[in-house]
């Protein structure tokens, strides 16, 4: 493993958006996060009950909208039909979950790359990743860096590089498992994603020295962000990117543009 080529990652990488900010996997929280100087956004995709693919972290809607219910059991009129901004904050009433369609189109007018995180109900593993792959295909635009997929489901990283070979694939652990190495290569990943709670200087001297660029999640913690940058880390994902932006300029980069972060 050498790397991964043809991906430009940036070192801040926005969570859901920005979650901390603005409502998570939402139109909303992909503008707050350009807004906030990231230059790449982390969101989850799946299926409503119709097949389309929808921007939603959770199996339900219950924690992040106004409505109940599992998502792969609604269909897609349905779930257009709840306020998904309402529950953050009265200045986001009236923000829908959105198709993967209308992400793609929104970060195609921000400039911003993404990290397509492939998180399907139980048994919908190949489904979820053939259909967001198809509409990385179909639909991403070409001025933007190209975009990574990840997963901690390995049906769907093996389904994504079935599918679409030339998309750049991560795999997600919590934990980084004692056979990491050969499920990634057995997979073709070119990144490896874990919990920053579980990392240590010798977990990521492992990843880093096998050729595979490190990201770890959530990194909200400025100072944190600036100890794992120290271990050889590529990339965090962010729920705060402008703190993180500011806490690496701050520690001794002499301008943005060296951390490869814009403000």
């Amino acid at each position: 493993m050498t790397g991964a080529p043809g991906l430009d990652l940036p070192p801040v990488i926005g969570h859901r958006g920005a979650a901390a900010s603005a409502p998570e996997n939402t139109l909303a929280g992909m503008r707050m996060a350009q807004q906030l100087g990231a230059r790449w956004v982390e969101f989850d995709v799946r299926l409503s009950a119709d097949g389309r693919c929808i921007v939603l972290h959770d199996d339900s809607i219950n924690r992040t909208s106004d409505g109940k219910g599992m998502a792969a059991l609604l269909s897609f009129a349905a779930l257009r039909e709840r306020d998904a901004g309402a529950w953050f904050g009265k200045s986001f009433a009236g923000e829908r979950i959105p198709s993967f369609e209308e992400v793609i189109e929104l970060l195609a007018a921000l400039g911003l790359g993404a990290n397509v995180e492939i998180k399907p109900a139980a048994g919908q593993e190949e489904e979820t990743a053939r259909v967001a792959v198809a509409l990385l295909r179909q639909y991403w635009p070409r001025h933007l860096p190209a975009p990574l997929v990840s997963s901690f489901a390995s049906a769907a990283l093996a389904a994504s590089r079935e599918a679409a070979p030339e998309i750049a694939r991560g795999y997600l652990f919590d934990r980084l498992p004692a056979d990491w190495r050969l499920r990634a290569e057995s997979l073709g990943c070119t990144t490896i994603h874990c919990n920053q709670r579980h990392l240590d200087p010798g977990t990521a001297r492992t990843v880093i020295e096998a050729g595979f660029p490190l990201l770890a999640y959530t990194v909200n913690a400025p100072m944190r962000a600036r100890e794992l940058f120290g271990w050889g880390l590529t990339s965090v994902f962010t729920d705060c990117p402008d703190r993180v932006i500011a806490a690496l300029v701050d520690g001794g980069k002499s301008s943005p543009r060296d951390t490869g972060i814009h403000t």
